[in-house]
């Protein structure tokens, strides 16, 4: 019933009543690290709910509610993005129509390229519902990455000053950003009837695309194979590479280290780690 909703607080307990009266907590899929519940719940009179809600400090859950609200609304029509049911900002709570579905991460789809071309497929959807270009994102970027290293982690002292030297000596031209998804991995699709389904957007912001694949560039996607040729096929452009490429590498390895050390997961820190070593020996003098 709706009092089992714990994790949440009264306001937040008491919109999920609003919204959907009665309800049963189906399953508890929150991961613990952070202040964000994730709940299945069961309702009477339609179909389940995903729903989401965090504490005051978590700024993930507002932007995820602002790609319900401002940008994903094109694609939910062809069931393979969350169709959004009800958001509220100022509370942090969000519910979306629940997508049946096997998590990727650990079967035997995270090894099928068909399934990598349907994740390509779906992202290039993604990225073509819009485009601007953005004079700021890089300097933005590099100072975030900057501020990571002023924080608190466990990347030797010989590496930060390595990796400053790397971030102070990018350029900052003009790029061209589009919504993405932040986190593009399959630990964030479903599978079930060998469609392929993404869910999970806290990460989302307007970015160059590329940037979507920074994390399947140090995982699933590393060589070039079979899966990589997928999703390149699915996503319809080529697999980037180049000065622009490292930038996001750099970036991307830098906040995978400092953030899993905040939360305490152990091993996506340690992937953090591999991912700065990755990113400081493919770096070149033409960045």
């Amino acid at each position: 019933m709706t009092s089992e909703l714990s994790g949440l607080d009264d306001a937040q307990r008491g919109l999920v009543a609003r919204w959907f009266g009665e309800v049963e907590v189906v399953a508890d899929l929150s991961w613990g690290l952070t202040s964000t519940r994730v709940l299945r719940l069961r309702r009477a009179d339609g179909p389940d709910v995903a729903l989401k809600a965090s504490g005051p400090a978590d700024h993930h859950l507002v932007r995820e509610i602002a790609a319900h609200e401002e940008v994903l609304a094109p694609l939910v029509a062809g069931g393979r993005w969350p169709r959004l049911l009800h958001a509220d900002r100022e509370r942090r709570v969000l519910a979306t129509a629940w997508l049946d579905g096997e998590l990727v991460e650990g079967t035997r789809a995270e090894r099928i390229p068909d399934t990598y071309r349907q994740a390509g497929r779906a992202l290039a959807d993604l990225h073509a519902l819009g485009s601007r270009v953005d004079g700021d994102f890089e300097a933005a970027a590099d100072a975030r990455a900057l501020a990571w290293l002023d924080g608190p982690h466990r990347l030797a002292p010989d590496v930060v000053e390595q990796l400053r030297r790397v971030i102070r000596a990018h350029e900052h031209p003009p790029v061209r950003v589009v919504p993405t998804h932040g986190d593009f991995q399959p630990r964030n699709w479903l599978v079930d009837a060998s469609v392929v389904r993404v869910i999970d957007l806290g990460r989302a912001e307007w970015r160059p695309g590329m940037t979507d694949l920074a994390r399947l560039a140090r995982q699933q996607l590393a060589a070039p194979g079979a899966l990589r040729d997928a999703f390149v096929d699915g996503y319809g452009a080529p697999w980037p590479d180049g000065a622009a490429w490292r930038r996001v590498l750099v970036r991307e390895a830098v906040g995978t280290a400092a953030w899993a050390y905040l939360v305490g997961d152990a091993e996506f820190e340690a992937q953090g780690h591999r991912m700065v070593a990755q990113a400081l020996a493919a770096d070149q003098p033409d960045r």
